[in-house]
């Protein structure tokens, strides 16, 4: 049986819209243009398509009559997204229905068909007419500041891609930025997070406002037992535990002075947390306890370290000290298929001009560099009990660091780019890196703590601050970028 999280969104795929327009009075007038803008928009479909989207292409759309149609027909499909492809002039009253309608967002595709219009070909026709309409296939920016302007007025945020139809680096880029932006939003809609526990006491920067969360992203929230957990331990059998034992021993590299009933320990706390993640249908965590010496729930909550960190790993991303906001960031650090590994400030280096970053407890083991030790540890620093622990690198390369924002009620997304760079780390049994930003460790520090975060958040590898804009700008979220 695999993990709810490694398919988000179940059986419901992305659904992105696509419509062109233009205006239904050229067509009797020019020859030839309506059949070739419609190639057009066969052209941006096939742009459009890629494994797990369903394109609902609606063709030209060239009257306010069939607006309206357009609009009821994307809203029926339940599109997630929209991209309005400008083929020549159009009325604006021949967009707005369709939009207003559909009530999802809308990407303008401002692409004409070539870099440039050959004149000298262009002045050869001599045939008016024929020009006319050989321009009017190049029209495409004409009617963008109208359309951005009509949006503008009705509160609908203007998004636009512009360039050139095929050939286009940039348009081919931004369509893809776009779209996985779109797919992390639908993942985030479709998202059950699941709470265990309760907040780190006293850590008053991680308390979060579930309600806004749910508003920000569709999330659903699930509260989980820590008896429930208990029950799975309880129920399971020398060969479940077994399974698990060996599924550790091959993806992390065990240190030898680890207790091997400290390993099965955690081994059967791991297997129960998978049969927890599935019988709520999870697609992330959050988690923190207590509880008191000697209690079963104190030997469960000593344990779970390696197990979060193979949910993590599996598309199931479990952030410790109940920190549902890094939970988020976690998750959609993951769905970009990065990564997102739980961190926060260790220290700076002054003379190397990094800064160190990590965590205790669970690590995302797919952005490891090189593989995940298994360390002992005599305590559990700031928690309770003792037992094994992972440490890790993210890998070396370039980096991006996430922070969802709660503030006056609102979420917000945080990022910042920077690099994972080799060098000494803290050998504690911990997740550790050193990361290099390009306005030094001592202004990203202040830049970074200036922009009110929680002091966790989530770690991915490669530069996607981009897409993450991007997904900010769909859901309606403020974003702000250190630079």
């Amino acid at each position: 049986m695999a993990l709810a999280g490694l398919v988000p969104a179940g059986d419901r795929p992305l659904k992105v819209g696509l419509f062109g327009i233009g205006l239904e009075a050229y067509w009797p007038q020019f020859e030839g243009l309506k059949a070739r803008l419609e190639s057009y928009v066969g052209t941006v479909a096939a742009k459009l398509d890629r494994p797990g989207v369903e394109i609902v292409n609606l063709g030209l759309v060239d009257t306010p009559q069939k607006s309206v149609e357009a609009g009821h027909r994307f809203r029926t499909a339940d599109v997630d997204v929209i991209f309005l492809y400008v083929t020549t002039y159009a009325l604006s009253s021949t967009v707005l229905p369709v939009v207003r309608r559909a009530g999802v967002p809308v990407i303008i595709l401002n692409l004409q068909p070539e870099r440039a219009i050959d004149y000298q070909a262009f002045n050869r026709l001599r045939d008016r007419t024929q020009m006319t309409g050989t321009w009017l296939a190049y029209c495409a920016a004409c009617p963008v500041p109208e359309i951005a302007n009509v949006f503008n007025r009705a509160g609908i945020p203007t998004h636009q891609v512009t360039g050139v139809l095929e050939g286009d680096p940039h348009v081919d880029a931004e369509i893809e930025d776009w779209i996985e932006a779109a797919r992390v939003a639908h993942v985030m809609a479709h998202n059950r997070l699941g709470v265990m526990g309760h907040y780190y006491n006293g850590m008053l920067d991680i308390y979060s406002d579930l309600t806004a969360q749910s508003a920000a992203f569709g999330t659903s929230i699930e509260f989980l037992e820590m008896d429930e957990l208990a029950q799975f331990r309880r129920a399971l059998g020398p060969a479940e535990i077994d399974a698990m034992l060996a599924r550790i021993e091959a993806e992390f590299e065990i240190e030898p002075g680890c207790d091997p009933a400290e390993l099965r320990r955690a081994a059967a706390t791991a297997a129960a947390l998978e049969k927890l993640v599935l019988a709520h249908d999870l697609g992330s965590m959050a988690y923190f306890y207590v509880s008191v010496p000697g209690h079963e729930h104190e030997d469960l909550i000593s344990s779970v370290i390696l197990g979060c960190s193979l949910l993590t790993a599996s598309g199931v991303p479990v952030a410790g000290e109940y920190e549902i906001k890094n939970a988020q960031a976690m998750k959609i650090m993951d769905a970009f298929g990065v990564g997102g590994s739980f961190t926060e400030y260790y220290a700076i280096d002054y003379n190397d001009d990094v800064v160190l970053m990590g965590h205790d407890g669970p690590g995302h083991t797919k952005i490891a560099q090189g593989k995940t030790k298994v360390r002992p540890l005599e305590v559990y620093h700031g928690k309770v009990g003792k037992g094994v622990s992972v440490e890790m690198s993210v890998r070396h390369g370039p980096v991006t660091l996430l922070s969802v924002i709660e503030r006056a009620g609102k979420v917000e997304l945080l990022v910042a780019e920077g690099e994972s760079v080799p060098g000494p780390i803290l050998e504690i049994g911990n997740t550790n890196s050193r990361y290099r930003f390009a306005n030094g460790a001592r202004a990203f520090t202040e830049a970074w703590n200036g922009a009110g975060p929680a002091h966790h958040c989530a770690v991915g590898v490669g530069h996607i601050a981009g897409r993450i804009e991007k997904l900010a700008k769909l859901l309606g979220l403020q974003f702000t970028r250190v630079v």
